[in-house]
């Protein structure tokens, strides 16, 4: 009889997408929101154009920076969390040695089998550490160049969907035209990209969408009016 090879489809791409969500959802809001702000105190679309890519630029920096200092943060955070427990292991292998039977013991593993792993941890440190790491910190290792990586990811995005409600602006030398156009396609985009969002993340898809919306359309009509009453 032929046997079907197991193949688990997982999804192991999180972290980019995390990334991603975070520059494409400021990205779309923020820059449309201002675009709105402005159309209601400003005439041209030239100004409008120039003060969106202005926060743009400003943002993606930003939030690429954000993203940088939080990933390399929680490298940080790993190689001192690493170094103390080696220590540890060093200075009390005995009460190392107990906490590794709690763990294997809440899995319903018997004394007896824990000694032989226990042994391999002793001739192994840097084993005993990487356990002792997932299994009681719960602390995953980050990868070395998630840094960098997070950081051109988010602001990336961030230039993408900021790009999004200034188009119109740059199409259109009617302001008020540009902003109902630009209203129309960043609400398309907010829904998609909530809609997507959704499918990744396990959420339902199209309360996705609907949240995405809802919170562009409040951001940018909170601006609208803000401006429109310090114009007039």
């Amino acid at each position: 009889m032929p046997i079907t090879k197991h193949v688990e489809k997982h999804f192991t791409a999180g972290e980019v997408v995390r990334d991603i969500v975070i520059g494409m959802s400021d990205g779309l809001t923020v820059p449309f929101a201002l675009a709105a702000g402005l159309s209601g105190a400003l005439a041209s679309s030239s100004l409008v154009v120039v003060g969106g890519l202005a926060e743009v630029a400003a943002g993606a920096i930003a939030m690429g920076l954000g993203g940088y200092l939080a990933a390399k943060s929680d490298r940080d955070h790993y190689l001192n969390e690493m170094q103390r427990e080696m220590q540890e292991i060093n200075e009390k292998p005995e009460q190392e040695r107990r906490e590794v039977e709690e763990i294997f013991k809440t899995y319903g593993m018997e004394e007896k089998d824990i000694v032989p792993v226990l042994e391999k941890f002793q001739n192994d440190p840097k084993a005993w550490v990487n356990f002792m790491m997932r299994f009681e910190l719960g602390i995953d290792e980050p990868n070395p160049k998630r840094a960098r990586t997070s950081a051109f990811t988010i602001a990336l995005s961030y230039v993408v969907g900021g790009l999004i409600p200034l188009l119109p602006y740059m199409m259109l030398g009617d302001v008020r035209l540009a902003l109902s156009f630009s209203c129309l396609v960043t609400l398309i985009a907010l829904a998609v990209f909530g809609y997507v969002k959704g499918r990744f993340t396990g959420n339902r898809p199209l309360v996705s969408a609907l949240q995405t919306l809802f919170i562009g359309s409040l951001a940018a009509g909170v601006a609208f009016a803000v401006a429109r009453a310090i114009a007039h």
